[in-house]
């Protein structure tokens, strides 16, 4: 347990919401375990099951706890974007994003955080040594290895784990993107965000996290995300090709 990181603007955890109110109790419980009094940012796309007066509730007795409640279900990634935005303009030094289902281990966090003095951006990584799947079929075990296999060939990553969004950025990493270049809205904003930050700094790392499948509430992955995730590798995989037909200087 390290509770420096709760100090002030040095660390905000990030976390995007649809219709995740059974589990925020115990997410926001292992995350105080982990960090105790850490800010924590939630962004709810307006659920209809009552997260965001849970959080307003939960925030009168822990102070250090913020919503952003947006106006319908917008998708992941501009959901992960505002929480971004919110962490520039707070000026915090990191934001640590993690899934609200309880399918990343909030106590990885440390793990995480142990290596940000010499990265700019943690990957929580599924394929590295650590790392694995638990209680998941074999169809999303599938899905998941063919996706990370596909971005890998069509970009050209040394990456293990492309698609995680269990992740640690440097806030003043992400003040230098250019993010009108970064057009994703869905599951895909988590390839293109890597992508251009992997273009500004060398500094990266991944750490091996369990991933374990969501025991409350519905997924949110559906083949329009999937669709969504592919257009956004081959937007990358176009830049990429640009980008090396350039002549060097």
């Amino acid at each position: 347990m390290d509770a420096s990181w709760a100090t002030d603007k040095r660390l905000i955890v990030l976390v995007c919401t649809y219709n995740e109110k059974a589990n925020l109790s115990e997410l926001f419980q292992r995350i105080n375990q982990c960090i105790p009094n850490v800010p924590i940012l939630v962004v709810d796309d307006n659920s209809p099951d009552g997260t965001s007066d849970w959080v307003r509730e939960e925030a009168k007795s822990r102070p250090q706890t913020h919503l952003i409640t947006r106006a319908g279900k917008l998708g992941l990634g501009t959901a992960i974007r505002e929480g971004m935005q919110y962490a520039m303009e707070h000026q915090y030094e990191w934001v640590l994003n993690l899934d609200a289902d309880l399918s990343h281990d909030p106590s990885a966090m440390l793990k995480l955080l142990s290596k940000s003095e010499d990265n700019d951006l943690v990957i929580g990584s599924r394929y590295v040594e650590g790392g694995g799947l638990e209680g998941c079929s074999w169809k999303r075990i599938l899905v998941s290895r063919c996706a990370n296999a596909y971005a890998k060939f069509v970009v050209g990553w040394r990456v293990n784990d492309c698609s995680s969004a269990y992740r640690l950025y440097r806030v003043s990493e992400l003040a230098k993107l250019d993010w009108q270049q970064i057009q994703g809205k869905g599951y895909g904003f988590l390839e293109e965000i890597l992508w251009h930050l992997m273009q500004q700094t060398k500094r990266w790392t991944e750490v091996g996290i369990v991933y374990t499948e969501r025991k409350k509430g519905d997924s949110k992955i559906s083949i329009k995300e999937a669709l969504s995730t592919i257009a956004s590798l081959h937007r990358v995989a176009s830049l990429k090709r640009t980008i090396s037909r350039k002549p060097s200087k």
